[in-house]
């Protein structure tokens, strides 16, 4: 199955950080062509022009984020009902719940990350949507981030991949509020050939609908520091494309979802361009 590239520059900061611009940077450094993929054009209403922080729920620019939210899910339920294979370009993480409201409630996320992103409005310490996507799709998260209340997904069919749990307040206190259920698997477990191994028995293991949302920043930044909040001890580019090759070849996958490629950090594009090469090598049979 082809795919369908959609563009959702949603920076959840609502500052126009350099997320805003990376699916156009990625289309401009040929991501189309090298994947042969139908363009599916940009949700004009996932752009966020609010860069404050809302007093009740805690999120930055809650109303832009509830317009943002039913545009995606339209766009998504629109190519999956006509056949099509859907490979969202980010913006930050701040998309995937728009994305999880357009997939069956059984859909299996594959979720790659650094961060386990399940902060809420109270406990975030930037207020930005892209701190709680994961918490909001599970039902933990403030309704006010897509103006829905309850879990888009079951939590246990979440597989939270390549994070590397924080050692300070914050990260403690973000810890202690995933859901049980979400089965966690960081980065440290992921390294060499186990990477490869977890990707090939997550693609079988099911046979129900799923989706792979991968934040870039799972990547650690000696290899792609052109991020918003790098981490260190991430996954190399080799564990990177043996983890993810056989999720984003499974027969069962629904789309794809690429985010954090934050373009201010690459003013010459070479990050820009090794991420193109990447996506190619794991999305192209």
């Amino acid at each position: 199955m082809r795919w369908t590239i959609v563009d959702a520059p949603l920076d959840s900061s609502g500052a126009g950080r350099g997320e805003q611009r990376a699916p156009a940077a990625l289309r401009d450094a040929g991501l189309l062509d090298a994947l042969a993929a139908d363009d599916g054009g940009r949700v004009d209403e996932a752009w966020l022009r609010d860069p404050v922080r809302d007093r009740a729920s805690g999120v930055i620019g809650a109303g832009g984020l509830v317009a943002a939210g039913p545009a995606i899910t339209a766009r998504i339920v629109a190519l999956i009902a006509d056949g099509r294979r859907p490979l969202v370009l980010g913006g930050d993480c701040a998309i995937l719940p728009g994305i999880c409201r357009a997939l069956p409630p059984t859909t299996e996320l594959w979720f790659v990350d650094a961060h386990p992103d399940f902060l809420d409005g109270g406990t975030s310490p930037t207020g930005e949507a892209a701190d709680m996507d994961l918490s909001v799709v599970t039902g933990h998260g403030p309704a006010a981030a897509i103006g829905y209340d309850g879990a888009l997904l079951d939590p246990a069919r979440v597989h939270l991949l390549g994070h590397r749990p924080a050692d300070d307040d914050s990260g403690r206190v973000e810890a202690s509020r995933i859901d049980p259920a979400i089965h966690q698997l960081p980065a440290a477990d992921l390294l060499g050939e186990g990477a490869a191994a977890v990707g090939t028995r997550l693609a079988a293991a099911g046979a129900g609908p799923a989706w792979l949302h991968l934040d870039l920043d799972a990547v650690d930044p000696r290899d792609l520091p052109a991020v918003t909040y790098p981490e260190p001890d991430g996954l190399r580019w080799p564990d990177l494309i043996g983890l993810v090759t056989p999720l984003a070849r499974a027969d069962r996958l629904l789309g794809m979802s690429v985010t954090d490629l934050n373009v201010d950090e690459d003013p010459d594009g070479r990050h820009t361009r090794r991420v193109v090469e990447v996506l190619t090598e794991m999305l192209v049979r």
